[in-house]
């Protein structure tokens, strides 16, 4: 008995001096001496924010020139948050969102010409005398609205699962601290979810009146979690184990930036009769609001007028017609191409065909081109019109005048207009009209 017990003191004296002598070798390795904790930052570069809008927002300003919609000079007002969220939270969401406006109307380009509203540069400018407002655009309309809502804890939920296990051996040496081997899982978990409100207004600047049914309210819920995962050994006394944590909040100040952009392509879509729709993916639906202003506007126009406008369109879509206000052959089989159900004898263009024509017209680079064309041909037309009414006035002018000596021939053929080209529509001296939309309200001059 005294020759096991020496046997076992032997043991362990013999792993006390192991671990003793060990101790200094573990201390001196750079990645366990805890003097030498250190951490790698993720190293980006700056790079061009762009969001799911930043292409339709794009696609809106070339749709405003294709669909002749005519220019709007829009200005913003100061948009901040409405709610004190911004204050209370410590900046969780934008105080003020007006560089926000700024920028996402900016970005629109076409027709769309953006104002910017602050009155202390204008002001300082004046005071200096760089500037006055000789030169000024003036807007036609003007965005208010805020952070309306910013609801907190809509819902929070909590996940956990927690298992372990253990068991003990016999025959362990007595000088080991346990004969337990044990494992313990946890894997908890919490998620939260609020919700943002933006609410925008459209004014008429002349009146300061607001424009009936220009408003958008839009709402985005934003999520955040929190995932924990830990993972325990025991060994004979000794424990040692895995602990993992990591947390990922959705960005309210990004959720604010696609919700100002997602309500501006629907304000000015909206206002310019457009369908913006178009430009917000799968699943969008059509806006009654244009659909109706679409319609109402058929019934003020004349039956040749919503004709020549068809041809437009038409030509748009890519078919060689001509502008004559009536459904001539050409004009008939372009139709009748979209619809295969136009009646070949129609003399007159129904309200459904006429709003499927226009809220169908393609937008691309393509037919903006056709556009850019077709609204040269109806300068063209209208310029020559303008000439033939002052020629009579001049001729009686110059009757007792002496006629001029004829020019060289070479001068004259260079004088000569270009011939157009085949595909370009020609205009009839009857029907010559504007290129422009019909979305927002136009005065008499543009009618």
């Amino acid at each position: 008995m005294g020759g096991i017990r020496t046997t076992v003191r032997i043991r362990k004296v013999l792993l006390g001096t192991i671990l003793m002598a060990s101790l200094p070798i573990f201390v001196s390795c750079s990645s366990i001496d805890p003097r030498n904790v250190d951490v790698e930052l993720e190293q980006s570069a700056p790079e061009a924010k762009i969001t799911s809008y930043t292409e339709a927002l794009s696609d809106l300003g070339r749709m405003t020139e294709v669909f002749a919609t005519g220019v709007a000079r829009i200005q913003c007002s100061d948009i901040a948050d409405n709610t004190g969220t911004a204050m209370t939270t410590g900046g969780e969401i934008q105080k003020n969102i007006t560089e926000i406006m700024k920028s996402t109307l900016n970005s629109i380009g076409g027709n769309i010409v953006f104002i910017e509203y602050d009155p202390s540069f204008i002001q300082n400018q004046m005071v200096t005398g760089y500037s006055n407002f000789e030169q000024k655009v003036i807007p036609d309309v003007v965005i208010t609205g805020g952070i309306t809502e910013f609801d907190r804890g809509l819902e929070t939920r909590d996940t956990g699962v927690d298992a372990g296990g253990s068991a003990s051996f016999s025959g362990v040496p007595s000088w080991v601290p346990s004969d337990e081997i044990a494992v313990n899982y946890g894997n908890t978990g919490k998620t939260g979810k609020a919700r943002i409100t933006l609410d925008f207004n459209m004014k008429d600047f002349t009146t300061l009146a607001g424009v009936p049914k220009m408003t958008t309210t839009n709402s985005m819920e934003v999520n955040k979690a929190v995932k924990q995962k830990e993972l325990g050994i025991t060994l004979f006394g000794p424990t040692f184990g895995l602990k993992g944590a990591i947390k990922k909040v959705q960005g309210r100040h990004e959720a604010v930036r696609l919700l100002v952009q997602l309500s501006m392509i629907e304000m000015v879509g909206k206002y310019l009769a457009v369908p913006y729709w178009r430009l917000l993916g799968e699943g969008s639906l059509p806006d009654p609001i244009v659909i109706d202003s679409v319609t109402a506007n058929y019934y003020n126009l004349s039956p040749a007028y919503r004709i020549a406008l068809a041809q437009q369109w038409l030509y748009v879509y890519g078919y060689d017609v001509k502008l004559t206000g009536k459904i001539d052959a050409k004009t008939l089989a372009a139709l009748q191409s979209l619809n295969p159900a136009f009646p070949a004898d129609s003399k007159e263009l129904s309200e459904k065909d006429f709003v499927n024509l226009y809220l169908n017209m393609p937008y691309d680079a393509a037919a903006l081109g056709r556009r850019n064309a077709l609204n040269n041909i109806i300068n063209q037309a209208v310029a020559q019109q303008q000439e033939a009414a002052q020629e009579p006035a001049s001729a009686q002018q110059t009757q007792e005048a002496p006629a001029p000596e004829a020019a060289p021939a070479a001068t004259q053929e260079a004088a000569a207009p270009a011939a157009e080209p085949a595909a370009a529509p020609a205009a009839s001296a009857g029907n010559t009209m504007k290129s422009t939309g019909f979305g927002r309200k136009l005065s008499d001059s543009e009618w």
